[in-house]
């Protein structure tokens, strides 16, 4: 499949089965994975459609799906393991979806060996897709997208997080942390395209953050551990992971790390 086959899968997929439920979901079509971690119908319906798709055209490649290898862990280790790779995230932002925010969004990437080469956001109720291919670029509903790096000094950086814990703490000479969008599918492209200087993540799980990888340093940004470590989108990882308009915003974040 082309991009542009993908591109339109998840658009289709959308309209099919998440867009119908948005604001109508019935309480028996939510439930949990586990405490605070819901799923829906949507998410579930959505992610079967995007899988089967990916595996009749790739029938050599593992699909990673969130809602899959929730149920089956095993798939976690033939991705990593896998030369040829999908993750799908089929409904990102899945509490924003269920209270009713139109800030969620379906995700997809594809990975060579171990590398991110294709990504897509698309967010249905902003009507926005976003596709970035390694090395052509980031774009935007097929305009180029480019990171703009923050004028002002470090004292002044926008830095935000989903950790809602986090909100409000000074992260060394910067402003306090504000709450991010709540879904990868949003909060990448939002930093991206200039909303935010700097993402703190603590949870890495591949599905969230493997679109926006691509995304943003095609772009223009990065995606780094806390101390340099680059970001392998096969694994999950326990340190802190920050996305920043450039490596400067990057660099400056990781050293005045000190949380009050």
């Amino acid at each position: 499949m082309d991009t542009d086959d993908i591109t339109a899968l998840l658009q289709d997929v959308a309209a099919e089965v998440i867009t119908p439920r948005f604001r109508s979901l019935d309480a028996d079509e939510i439930s949990e994975k586990s405490p605070g971690d819901l799923v829906t119908i949507a998410d579930r319906e959505a992610e079967v459609l995007i899988t089967k798709a990916l595996v009749a055209a790739y029938p050599e490649a593992v699909v990673l799906g969130e809602e899959a290898s929730a149920e089956d862990a095993s798939v976690l280790e033939r991705y990593a393991s896998a030369e040829h790779s999908f993750t799908v995230d089929p409904v990102d932002g899945t509490k924003n979806f269920v209270h009713g925010s139109p800030d969620h969004a379906v995700m997809a990437s594809e990975l060579r060996g171990g590398e991110v080469v294709r990504a897509w956001i698309w967010q249905p109720q902003h009507e926005l897709m976003y596709v970035a291919e390694r090395g052509s670029g980031s774009f935007r509903n097929g305009e180029r997208l480019t990171t703009t790096p923050p004028a002002g000094p470090p004292e002044g950086l926008d830095v935000r997080t989903s950790r809602r814990s986090w909100v409000g703490r000074r992260l060394g000479p910067f402003p306090r942390l504000g709450l991010s969008w709540v879904s990868c599918g949003i909060d990448y492209p939002r930093l991206a395209e200039g909303a935010c200087d700097a993402l703190l993540y603590k949870s890495t799980k591949p599905w969230d953050h493997a679109p926006g990888q691509l995304l943003l340093s095609e772009a223009g940004g990065v995606l780094l551990h806390r101390g340099g470590t680059a970001y392998d989108p096969r694994f999950t990882a326990t340190d802190w992971l920050v996305a920043a308009a450039d490596r400067a915003t990057y660099d400056a974040v990781d050293e005045g790390w000190d949380v009050t």
